[in-house]
Formats: structure tokens, C-alpha cells, sequence
């Protein structure tokens, strides 16, 4: 998108392409949403020089060496077979200058108001000159751009009272304008932020996208659907929210509203009444000492006392204990109440932490994956609530706040990387090798069984002490498999600093992905920078800067030259179909962390893990079978 007033020749090109593209969502969402769901929009762009010049296609303007003379961009009304393009067929055009503003004022300038004027007319009188009118002659909506603020101007008016002077038409235009034209003028609003993304919710992109609706409407005539009809489709999810809640007693019942923690721009739907329902229909949050009874539906009830409570990112997370073998701490995930799915987008976030967890652990379990770096299940099912339970099914829910809540609880409980990291600094060379080694024991467990993590990140990587005979030994297990994908219709978790390439340009996993993440993990615990970032298209350039210059590489290189090697192999497979050989890095890592003497004990159980293989039984050292 439009970044930059200051840009270079290819940047420029890539502005016009930006703008296309950038128009051509609008126009193809407006026209499937309003209009028709299937088929092309009945509309194209072109690029133009001056009013008397003929549309090009930027392609085609860029290969002619006119790039410089671009003002902008125009939406046409295809017109049957005729490839000739007139003005008439202008249904709003685009202007793009360097500066729109007037001085640091936030209103636009005089030259921007007159240069988008002189457009409007002109397409006024070509409308009006031709015999064939398909697009209504009154009005017509500009647009003007520049690299970070857009403004629209509708120019309308009769043209039957312009008393054209063929000794001066400036003079008899600007006569009109003033004297029988309206000409209104919208507030100058930010399109662009300072990377060039276009901010879909800021009210400047809202007018663009509402004077091109209008512009559809005078060519093509009213939509099917209305903008109404969206807004009354809305009030009907919330009023179904609302009886699912038992907010309402009868049909005139108000919806209510409140104040508190209300920020500029944001719609909040909350209660100021005093039903405890409704208090309780936000997060579960659990105190230290409270007792949760759990339905299994396969091991039955189960009981647990909350020990102490970890909340990080968009899950609320739990240290408990089991009554019935109280020595060993447990992970706990407090998932969100089945009517809170719909109306937050974190609750469904919850969702996916606890239910979607839930059956990917299951279907390892299920398929032989059973390994000491993965997280086990050991209970999942619903909250069983004091009192009374009015639940017509045992798959239903009554009115207790708490019923239906879902539950999951696992083993083992550990500290995320990313709070070790800001407690005690970047890892050493061993335990960066040890992390990598764990971590790609855990992948290559759940690749056996088809499952990709698809949320490597430093909250979801856990270090775990266990004890044995007389030392401890640390252990780096990747946990919130919610995420995971299964199959190519699953889509993995966005995160701009640890989600691979091929997921933040596609939003699916290749091969390699996890194993990419995982190098941006290792890159970020050994003290590597990662800046933060604000959008897929400045993520992206990071990476593809980074293993440009190997950046990545280098400083991993400083660490060990084992991490150097398998980021080299990493970046060898990013985006490809080629799967990772786990094998032949487990056993690196395993020559690396444990020792010469340790590496034939390793290599010893990975020979007898292959005769198992074929024998299709679960590995013995902890890893699934069934690989190739």
C-alpha cells in the first residue's frame, strides 16, 4: 500500500498496483455482498493521465514510461463488447497526489479540492453528451489519496443551467460550481498507517467504501440487500444472545448498556443489572482453595482443588491438584461458558485452548503418540455445579452460570520460556540445544500421527523439572495444542514474530513450519532482536531480510554451530513440500546435549524404535510408532 510521499520509480509502481488492489476488494466485496453473490462485478480499473487521455491498465502504463504521469485511478462500467473506454463510463474516480493536506492542518488543500472539481466535471459532461445514459447524471463521488490520508468529494448539481462562455469555460464552469453546484466535502481520515496496511476500521476507510457503494448504486441501481438489513441482522444475534442469557422477560425488554470502561470507538454490550447470571457469564475465574468436581465421561467424577493461578495471554490457566492423589501439581484450563462463544472473540480463543486441545491430546493418546515432551490428559469434561442441576440431557446445560463450562486438565506443569526469558535472561548454549532437541522430539512425536503445533511461540514451550536418582533434569515441552492442524482446511494461529512464512502469507502450514518457528524461538531465548511488529507485511519483510542476510543464522552461529546447521536446513525447506528428517536432528542434538556416551544409548533406542515400527507397536522411548 502507499507508504511513502518521498517514494522511488519501483516504489511508485508498486503504489499503483497497491491501489488496484485495494479497490478491487472493495468493489468485488460490495457487489457480493449487495448485489450478486456469484459472477463478476460488472466493473474494471483503469489508470489515467488527463481528462482527454485514454484508460490504461497500469501494466501497460508502467511498460509505455508514463508512470509519471498518473493522477490516479478510475472505476469503469464495462459496456458490453466495446473494449473502447469513455468518460461517460467513469462510475468514481480515484485521485492520488503526494499531498492532500492543507499545510499541517488536517483538512484537505485548496489545489487537492480544485484538480478533484475539474475531474468531477468533466465527467459530469460526458455523461450528459451521451445519447446512452447508464449511470445517473446528477452526481458523481471523488476520492483522493495520498500516502497515509484519503478524503471523498461528491460534486452534483444541474448541468442544464451551466452557460457555457466558449471565450473563457473556466470561467463560466467555476460561475456554475458557484452558483447551482453542491459540492460536499467529508473529513480527511487516515487510510494507511505509517507501514502502508490499510486500517479497515478506521472511519476513513469507511467513507471510500460507502461513496463507492453509492457510485454501484447510480450505475447499477439499488442492491438486493441494504445496508439496513446488515444492521437488523446484527440486532437479531443480539437479541437471540440475549434470550440465551434470559436477559429479557418479555419483547419489549431493553438491552442493556453500560458505561464503565467504555473507550472511544469500541460498542461494549454488558448489564448493570443485578442478575448473578449474567455477572457470571464472563470469565470463570477460580480462587486458591476452591474445589472444581469434574464429569469425565470416560473416567467419571473427578475432584480438584485450585492451588494457584497462572494467567497468560487469552486463557485463563490454573496450578490444581487431585484430591485423590494429591502430591503431583496439575495444569488446569478454565474454558468459556457455551453462551459466551458467540459474542467474544476471546472466549472463543478459550475455546479452541480447551475443547480443541482436548481432542488433539485425545487423538495422539488414541494413536499411540505417548512421550515425556508431550502434555498428557488427565481429566476433560464439564464443571459439575452445587445444587440442583436442571440439564434436560447429559449433553445439555441449565441456567447455573457455571454449568457447561469446560474443562481440561494435564499433565505436566512448567514455566513458559517467555517469563524465564524476561526473569533471567537469554539461554545458554546448552540449554538452547536442549530446548531444540526437545522440541523437535515433541514434533516429530505428533508428526507421526499427521499433527502440526502451528503456534510455536515462547508462552507455549513450558520448562519442566523432573527429578531423577540424585539430579534434576530440565525438560522443554510444547503445550496449547489448540491450534494444532489436523488437516488442510484447519488453519494454524497468527502470531507476527514466531508464526513461519508460509503461514502469515497463506494462513495454512507447509512441512516445515513448526520447524521455522522454532528458529525464530531459539533465535528470540538466546537474546537474538526481534522488534515488534504490527502487521503480516512488515513480519514478512523481517524474515525474508533476515535469511537474506543471514542474520539468523550468524547469531545462532554464536551460540552453536549445531543451531547454525539447523537453521541453515530449516531455511533450505521453508516454504517447500519436503517434510523435516527429525530423525537425523534428534540424533545431533542427542550427541550434543547428552554426551559421546550417552549418543550410542540414543542411537541404540532409535534402532530398536525402527524394529518396532514395523512390528506398528508404540516406541519405547517414548516417541509414537507408525513412522516412516
Amino acid at each position: 500500500m502507499p507508504c511513502s510521499p518521498l517514494a522511488s520509480k519501483s516504489a511508485k509502481e508498486d503504489v499503483y498496483h497497491a491501489l488496484e488492489d485495494f479497490l478491487h476488494v472493495i468493489v468485488n466485496g460490495l457487489w457480493r455482498t449487495f448485489w450478486r453473490k456469484s459472477g463478476p462485478p460488472p466493473f474494471s480499473l483503469s489508470c489515467f493521465h488527463h481528462p482527454g487521455s485514454k484508460f490504461y491498465a497500469a501494466e501497460k502504463a508502467i511498460l509505455r514510461g508514463r508512470l509519471e504521469e498518473l493522477r490516479g485511478l478510475a472505476l469503469i462500467s464495462e459496456n458490453g463488447n466495446n473494449l473502447k473506454v469513455h468518460w461517460n463510463q467513469v462510475v468514481e474516480l480515484v485521485l492520488f497526489r503526494q499531498n492532500i493536506l492543507s499545510g499541517n492542518e488536517l483538512k484537505l488543500s485548496v489545489s487537492t479540492i480544485c484538480e478533484a472539481l475539474f475531474y468531477g466535471v468533466h465527467i459530469l459532461i460526458s455523461r450528459c453528451l451521451r445519447k446512452s445514459r447508464t449511470i445517473s447524471d446528477d452526481s458523481v463521488f471523488i476520492v483522493v489519496f495520498d500516502s497515509k490520508f484519503g478524503a471523498v468529494i461528491k460534486l452534483g448539481g444541474d448541468l442544464s443551467k451551466l452557460e457555457l462562455n466558449t471565450g473563457d469555460p473556466y470561467q463560466s464552469m467555476a460561475h456554475w460550481i458557484k452558483c447551482h453546484a453542491e459540492v460536499l466535502l467529508s473529513s480527511v481520515e487516515t487510510i494507511w498507517n505509517r507501514l502502508g496496511n490499510a486500517n479497515w476500521g478506521d472511519l476513513g476507510t469507511l467513507q471510500v467504501l460507502l461513496a463507492t457503494f453509492y457510485s454501484i448504486v447510480q450505475c447499477n441501481g439499488p442492491p438486493r440487500k441494504s445496508i439496513s438489513s446488515l444492521a437488523s441482522a446484527h440486532s437479531l444475534r443480539l437479541q437471540k444472545r440475549r434470550i440465551e442469557c434470559r436477559l429479557a422477560e418479555n419483547e419489549n425488554a431493553k438491552i442493556p448498556y453500560q458505561q464503565d470502561g467504555y473507550q472511544h470507538g469500541e460498542i461494549v454490550e454488558l448489564d448493570h443489572s443485578d442478575n448473578p447470571l449474567v455477572k457470571n457469564t464472563t470469565h470463570l475465574k477460580l480462587r486458591q482453595g476452591e474445589i472444581l468436581l469434574l464429569e469425565d465421561q470416560q473416567q467419571g467424577q473427578k475432584s480438584f482443588q485450585i492451588q494457584e493461578s497462572f494467567i497468560g495471554g487469552n486463557y485463563f490457566l490454573y496450578g490444581a491438584i487431585s484430591l485423590d492423589y494429591p502430591t503431583q501439581l496439575l495444569t488446569l484450563y478454565v474454558g468459556a461458558h457455551p453462551s459466551r462463544l458467540e459474542p467474544s472473540w476471546e472466549d472463543m480463543s478459550l475455546w479452541y485452548q480447551v475443547q480443541r486441545q482436548t481432542k488433539v491430546l485425545n487423538i495422539l493418546k488414541h494413536q499411540g503418540v505417548s512421550s515425556k515432551y508431550l502434555p498428557e490428559v488427565i481429566a476433560s469434561g464439564r464443571i459439575l455445579h452445587p445444587g440442583p442441576c436442571k440439564k434436560q440431557s447429559p449433553s445439555g446445560r441449565c441456567d447455573h452460570p457455571r454449568c457447561g463450562t469446560p474443562i481440561l486438565v494435564t499433565l505436566p506443569v512448567g514455566e513458559p520460556l517467555s517469563y524465564i526469558v524476561a526473569r533471567d535472561g537469554p539461554f545458554s548454549s546448552d540449554d538452547a540445544l536442549r530446548c531444540c532437541r526437545d522440541c523437535l522430539v515433541a514434533l516429530r512425536s505428533a508428526a507421526t500421527a499427521s499433527v502440526q503445533h502451528g503456534d510455536i511461540s515462547p508462552e507455549n514451550i513450558i520448562r519442566v523439572f523432573n527429578m531423577q536418582g540424585t539430579r534434576h533434569k530440565v525438560l522443554y515441552i510444547p503445550v496449547s495444542w489448540g491450534r494444532a492442524v489436523l488437516e488442510d482446511r484447519d488453519s494454524p494461529a497468527i502470531n507476527l514474530q514466531f508464526s513461519s512464512s508460509h503461514a502469515l502469507q497463506h494462513g495454512k502450514l507447509c512441512p516445515a513450519s513448526d520447524a521455522e518457528s522454532l528458529v525464530y524461538l531459539l533465535f528470540f531465548v538466546t537474546g537474538g532482536r526481534m522488534h515488534p511488529q504490527d502487521s503480516i507485511e512488515s513480519a514478512l519483510q523481517w524474515r525474508e531480510k533476515s535469511w537474506a542476510t543471514r542474520s539468523i543464522q550468524q547469531h545462532l552461529g554464536e551460540v552453536s554451530p549445531l543451531l547454525k546447521a539447523f537453521s541453515d536446513y530449516v531455511d533450505s525447506l521453508c516454504g517447500t513440500p519436503y517434510p523435516v528428517d527429525y530423525d537425523i536432528w534428534v540424533k545431533r542434538l542427542n550427541r550434543a546435549v547428552d554426551g559421546s556416551g550417552s549418543a550410542d544409548r540414543g542411537k541404540m533406542i532409535e534402532e530398536v524404535a525402527m524394529t518396532l515400527r514395523l512390528e506398528n507397536v508404540a516406541e519405547s522411548s517414548g516417541t509414537s510408532g507408525g513412522g516412516t
